[in-house]
């Protein structure tokens, strides 16, 4: 059986609408995570059964749980919507893992809430089978991000351009806290709420600055922090978010929201798959000024909370903010040594990014493929510069590069555990989706299991580490799946 709290709904009542899922009538497991659940205190054999399959899909409550659907606001695409929340999911509630930490248990596409904005609330099997994919490799690549712990089939009929099949996303967060919910709070105008949702944030969070003589601002400065680093995680493996609205930018500082996401096959900052993102503002090289531009929106929502003074509380927040900036260099910095092997060097951090920035540059002058290439350094470390040869060309850059590179010995070990060598290549992605919405799931079981050993070489999963045809790429788009 499971049992589930409701910190949440306790905590920020204003945030949260009881609400319950809609009917499943035909609900049939297509995937589910063993290992998370293992790591999570679940019994596999519950949840497999029928009446584990009702509670994931919302239908049989778990024994304390209340559901609900959070509420939150937003800045989308740089437009500020005032109402967002939980259009087509709902909290469950929250569990306590043997190690301690309090997880929230979500359900994706389980039907419309009050703040469904005149949509239907549901999911296909094509975008939640996209999100478990793509979390789980992100996961295993060691980014911070949501878990999914299952894709149940509903039964149910969900129209779009043609009629789909519906699904429900199961999902584990530390908590589903984000920006957004503190915009909605500044937006109530009682600062009661602003407040109280900040002590949760805190307490769920970031413990550590509740002594602190501002708590809030201690809130803020740890939130500045987590998103550098997970945004200089995102860029070291050539993630891109697609959608990197507030509602999408969580204070725990994991990765939320796998819609329009893709992964970079030719090195390309500007390079933008989501078709929504028709200006570019979320491409692959913005990604760090969007995150500092999110952070300044979630400063402007808690200002009230640093100083009674307009002034100084703005005075307050920038300084905070300031840090940005560095820390995500440091961040940025540290993973480009991992990646160069060159973390036993004495080299500065200057030096580092000098020798990274003349690589991307050979990268982006070859439009080679970002990971294989990056992976092929490891064996030029080695010696063997065979493969990177091949994937940069004849640039005449490489030599003189290669010659100072190798000037300072780099460990090839420590490069293969940086440098992953299976990512979710685009292409393997949408075969393994389209097999899965045609019944045949086993494309998806293979991806997902090359996918969660990113860093170590399979026999016979060659065809998983090579980039798409330059036919693919070009035309290659992705959708938020709503």
């Amino acid at each position: 059986m499971l049992s589930l709290s409701h910190d949440f709904a306790d905590a920020v009542p204003a945030l949260a609408t009881p609400w319950t899922a809609a009917p499943a009538p035909e609900a049939r497991l297509l995937v589910l995570n063993d290992e998370l659940a293992d790591a999570l205190g679940l019994d596999v054999a519950f949840l497999r059964s029928p009446e584990g399959v009702q509670t994931l899909v919302g239908a049989a409550v778990p024994e304390g749980a209340r559901p609900v659907a959070q509420a939150y606001a937003g800045h989308q695409f740089g437009g500020f919507s005032p109402r967002l929340g939980d259009g087509r999911a709902l909290l469950l509630g929250e569990l306590r893992a043997p190690d301690g930490a309090l997880r929230d248990l979500h359900l994706k596409g389980s039907g419309a809430t009050p703040y469904a904005r005149a949509g239907d609330g549901l999911a296909a099997v094509g975008p939640m089978l996209r999100e478990y994919v793509m979390s789980e490799a992100m996961h295993a690549l060691g980014i911070p991000t949501t878990r999914s712990l299952a894709v149940v089939a509903t039964g149910n009929e969900v129209q779009r351009e043609a009629p789909l099949a519906g699904a429900v996303l199961v999902r584990t967060a530390a908590s589903h806290l984000r920006v957004g919910s503190v915009e909605y709070a500044r937006g109530t105008g009682d600062v009661a709420v602003l407040r109280g949702v900040v002590d949760y944030a805190i307490a769920r969070h970031h413990p550590q600055v509740a002594g602190d003589d501002l708590p809030a601002l201690g809130l803020f400065r740890a939130v500045v922090a987590a998103q550098a680093d997970l945004v200089a995680r995102w860029m070291l493996v050539g993630f891109i978010h697609g959608v990197m609205n507030t509602d999408n930018v969580t204070l725990s500082g994991e990765t939320i929201d796998y819609g329009p996401c893709a992964f970079l096959d030719a090195y390309d900052p500007a390079t933008v798959f989501s078709s929504i993102d028709t200006a570019g503002r979320y491409a692959y090289g913005n990604q760090p000024y969007i995150a500092e531009w999110n952070l300044a929106r979630l400063a402007e929502a808690m200002l009230p909370l640093f100083d009674d003074d307009l002034e100084g509380a703005v005075a307050l927040a920038q300084e905070a903010l300031a840090a940005f900036r560095p820390l995500f260099a440091q961040a940025r910095s540290a993973g480009m040594r991992r990646k160069l092997g060159l973390g036993h060097t004495a080299l500065s951090d200057d030096e580092v990014e000098a020798l990274a920035g003349e690589f991307h540059e050979l990268l982006e002058r070859t439009r080679a493929d970002y990971t294989s290439t990056f992976r092929a350094l490891s064996e030029a470390a080695r010696g063997d510069a065979t493969a990177l040869e091949q994937a940069l060309g004849s640039d005449a850059a490489l030599g003189a590069w290669l010659e100072r590179w190798r000037a300072h010995a780099p460990d090839p070990a420590a490069m293969d555990a940086a440098n992953p060598i299976y990512i979710p290549r685009n292409h393997l992605v949408e075969e393994a989706l389209a097999a899965a919405t045609a019944g045949d799931l086993e494309p998806l079981g293979w991806l997902t299991t090359v996918l969660s050993t990113p860093f170590t070489q399979r026999s016979g999963a060659e065809r998983y580490a090579e980039p798409a045809g330059a036919d693919f790429v070009a035309g290659y788009r992705t959708f938020c799946g709503t």
